[in-house]
């Protein structure tokens, strides 16, 4: 095997590029008091990555809800259970699936659009124009996207999370035929707003947000300006914001549950 596709050299590169993204976030931090000035563009990328993301959000929770509540009745029906159907299905996404899955897809849908748009600037010399007219880049294209990245995932897991009940009441009570007020009366009874809403959907939400917007505008700023390479950059995307995820998942239950 190459050195340069030995696993020590992939893990000392992997290592660099989390140094150079934690770099990254201190200059985006710095830049933030510079980026009040472009509200504009903040409320703009706010409606970009949040509202233009409510289809596929909505669309996505109202159908885990449904299959959650399907499965589920299944199985507590062999316990004899189905009235805690409601409880379960609300403690599953508010927990889990809600701030998961939206992650997933905000992943998937904004954040590659993110480091695309960021890479082409990048690639078409736009980046370099802002430099030359004196307009910090950091302040006027990355900021204003990692700001709007950390106020939508917590309003789209919020919007899913509201969905996903939707879609288990459906087919828990009008199709299953499970008494609707034993359905919300355990929920409520059993969903805790510290542990479940707030450390389950805010706290998770937030991390997962802040972490999808700073890998997306990192991977399309440093993304080599070309077409390959800005292909690249949004694969690298995905795939980094998806491992991300799911391993920060693990530590934010770890502590917060």
């Amino acid at each position: 095997m190459s050195a340069r596709m030995s696993p020590d050299n992939v893990v000392v590169r992997s290592l660099a590029q989390i140094g150079d993204c934690g770099l990254f976030l201190l200059k985006i931090l710095a830049a933030l008091p510079r980026s009040t000035r472009y509200a504009r563009e903040t409320v703009r990328q706010l409606w970009f990555v949040g509202a233009m993301s409510l289809t596929i959000i909505m669309t996505c929770g109202l159908f885990v809800g449904m299959v959650l509540a399907l499965q589920l009745y299944h199985v507590l029906s062999i316990f004899g259970g189905t009235a805690a159907t409601g409880t379960v299905v609300a403690i599953s996404i508010y927990r889990e699936l809600g701030p998961v899955v939206t992650a997933l897809l905000f992943a998937g849908r904004a954040g590659t659009a993110i480091t695309a748009e960021i890479g082409l600037m990048r690639a078409t010399d736009q980046i370099a124009a802002m430099e030359l007219m004196a307009v910090d880049p950091l302040a006027y294209v990355v900021a204003p996207r990692f700001l709007a990245g950390l106020i939508a995932m917590p309003l789209l897991s919020s919007v899913f999370c509201a969905l996903g009940i939707f879609g288990g009441h459906l087919v828990g009570v009008n199709w299953l035929g499970i008494d609707n007020g034993t359905f919300w009366s355990n929920m409520t009874a059993t969903v805790d707003v510290w542990q479940d809403i707030i450390n389950g959907v805010v706290w998770k939400s937030f991390v997962f947000g802040a972490v999808v917007a700073l890998i997306a505008v990192f991977q399309g700023f440093t993304a080599p300006p070309t077409s390959e390479g800005v292909a690249y950059a949004t694969t690298r995307t995905v795939v980094a914001s998806s491992i991300a995820i799911l391993a920060l998942d693990f530590v934010l239950t770890a502590f917060l549950m």
